[in-house]
């Protein structure tokens, strides 16, 4: 069962993850925030999403911006030496720990994500693909969701609705672009060594082929 969903937005940042202080983006949205912002709107453990393309329906456009920052996290080591301790600070102070960093954004978004979802070895008796289908659908009729979608980062809303036809390829799009290695998704088969997978993503005529997970395009 597949879907086709548009989705736009002001802004959009998807974290290049070889940035390690100042955050870049890719130049579009990525299989990993597809996937994301599509479980945002309907989520289940008897079903799993998976990106089969995305197009590109506005130029590709950058801007600078600075944010303020909390440049701390509060890790499960310290709170573990906190709880075995009795005491210590569970805590951050963001106006003590805030830090201004600049980000390069992309402006003006939208794409048409195409998704199909696979059912899982935890679906219930009753579940079944007609099901999940319609709740879907429903859902985004209604423009229903468990928490908001984004692009990116939460501060960056994505708006939704079904795609009832492809718009055009966008002037400058046309051809093909290399945009280089792009995080596919996690990997979470080992939930004590949960590792990043990328594949070398090309834009034809603004879209974005996205390889199967067990194909050879996808390395760890």
């Amino acid at each position: 069962m597949s879907i086709s969903l548009e989705v736009w937005g002001d802004y959009a940042l998807f974290t290049r993850p070889e940035m390690k202080v100042e955050r870049v983006s890719y130049d579009m949205m990525t299989p990993s925030a597809a996937r994301g912002l599509i479980e945002a709107i309907y989520w289940h453990p008897g079903m799993k999403w998976v990106i089969d393309r995305i197009h590109v329906c506005a130029p590709i456009r950058f801007t600078n911006l600075r944010r303020n920052e909390v440049k701390s996290t509060v890790s499960a080591r310290i709170a573990r030496t906190v709880m075995e301790r009795g005491a210590g600070e569970l805590y951050l102070c963001t106006s003590e720990d805030i830090q201004q960093r600049a980000a390069l954004l992309l402006r003006d978004v939208r794409y048409v994500i195409e998704a199909h979802f696979e059912m899982t070895d935890r679906a219930a008796p009753g579940d079944n693909p007609g099901k999940f289908q319609d709740i879907v659908k429903r859902r985004i009729q209604k423009g229903q969701f468990y928490h908001q979608p984004c692009f990116g980062c939460r501060e960056f809303p994505a708006q939704f609705k079904l795609c009832e036809q492809l718009p055009p390829c966008p002037a400058g799009l046309e051809g093909e672009q290399d945009l280089g290695w792009m995080l596919y998704d996690m990997d979470y088969t080992d939930p004590e060594d949960i590792r990043p997978l990328f594949f070398r993503a090309a834009l034809r005529d603004g879209v974005l082929e996205v390889p199967s997970r067990n194909s050879g395009e996808v390395r760890g």
